[in-house]
């Protein structure tokens, strides 16, 4: 999801740390099967630089294996957001960039990027959304149709085959979806429900089509008109990741609250499995916690999945596709809490790159988490 918080497993999705929709970005057409796909992946705890606690990381993205961008925030204390957080890996080490130019209190919540152009969206505490270009050192703020209006958000960027850039997010006229090529911008017909929901996510697809999800939305764009498939089932749920292999064959992740529960009540995963016309519910090898984002196998199959199991939270609790069901896959034990907010597959590599925190309450010590 591209509004994303500190999620409290004891206080509940509103004190806490909203979620994700990992920004998975699209498979190229005719790219080659991962070759991690559906075999087992020795995960690894990867240094971060220090950061203002309480620090999250809230999207990655990778170009390739020696170019990468994380984004989150850092320094915040329970509702008092912090301050925009920004690394760059360069195919050695993760480090900070200065944001410093940009001015502004909040936080960065996506990223998408290729070799050539790279995006991230930001929320500041006044002035509203932010959309941020890449200049090959830094980001830098870049204007679109709607920039500083009351109504206008951006929760999430993908890119296309053809090198355009997507985002989801709503206008101040109720649209919800921005379409980018070179420096023009502009916002796609509303989708003909005339939904009321905002998505907080997008995913793009070889073919071009692009997908944009909510708990209340899921919608494809075939770049002339929309199709609105049924709404997933569930109570005080969020959707984090969306990930359509074919038009009956599409796979869901998240979490989601239920009905009532004491205090503290953490959430339950979500996995679904949609035909078009329904979804229905899959097992999976942990129920308390949440997923957290999905990618594909770099031919549009399914590969892995980011997790938090509550009942576990040293290390992180992926999954892997294999021989058509999703098994455990988990990460190295470590001596805080693991929460992964996001995941990416880094091209041609056959690897991952799985971001996060380490707390699930949204104050210090709290620092960012990162393993491959």
């Amino acid at each position: 999801m591209r509004r994303r918080r500190f999620i409290s497993g004891v206080v509940g999705v509103g004190a806490g740390l909203g979620l994700v929709s990992a920004s998975t970005g699209a498979a190229r057409a005719g790219a080659a099967r991962s070759a991690s796909a559906g075999v087992p992946h020795d995960w690894t705890a990867v240094p971060a630089p220090d950061c203002a606690p309480a620090a999250q990381l809230l999207d990655v993205a990778a170009a390739g294996p020696g170019l990468a961008w994380a984004v989150g925030e850092e320094g915040r204390n329970g509702g008092t957001r912090g301050t925009p957080l920004a690394l760059v890996w360069d195919g050695s080490v993760w480090s900070r960039v200065d944001l410093s130019h940009l001015g502004f209190s909040g936080y960065l919540h996506a990223v998408a990027g290729t070799a050539d152009r790279a995006w991230a969206l930001g929320h500041g505490t006044t002035g509203g959304y932010r959309l941020l270009a890449w200049d090959g050192v830094t980001w830098q703020d870049a204007d679109f149709p709607g920039r500083g209006t009351s109504g206008t958000d951006l929760t999430d960027v993908a890119l296309g085959p053809d090198g355009d850039t997507w985002i989801s997010g709503r206008s101040s006229d109720g649209l919800l979806l921005l379409h980018g090529q070179g420096a023009d911008w502009t916002w796609e017909p509303a989708p003909p429900s005339g939904t009321t929901a905002t998505p907080s996510g997008l995913r793009v697809l070889p073919s071009g089509d692009v997908w944009v999800y909510d708990s209340a939305l899921i919608a494809r764009w075939d770049g002339t008109a929309w199709t609105e498939l049924p709404t997933p089932p569930g109570i005080r749920a969020s959707v984090t990741g969306l990930l359509p292999v074919a038009d009956d064959d599409i796979w869901l992740t998240g979490y989601s609250y239920g009905v009532g529960g004491p205090p503290g009540k953490p959430p339950s995963v979500t996995l679904m499995h949609g035909d078009g016309d329904s979804w229905t519910y899959v097992t999976t090898p942990f129920t308390v916690g949440m997923l957290s984002g999905i990618v594909d196998d770099g031919q549009g199959g399914p590969d892995r999945i980011a997790g938090w199991d509550f009942w576990d939270q040293t290390r992180a609790h992926h999954l892997r596709w294999e021989n058509g069901s999703w098994v455990s896959e988990r990460g190295p034990t470590a001596t805080t809490p693991v929460l992964p907010l996001a995941l990416a597959a880094v091209p041609g590599t056959g690897g991952y790159w799985s971001v996060g925190t380490t707390s699930s309450y949204p104050y210090p010590p709290a620092q960012v988490h990162i393993e491959t």
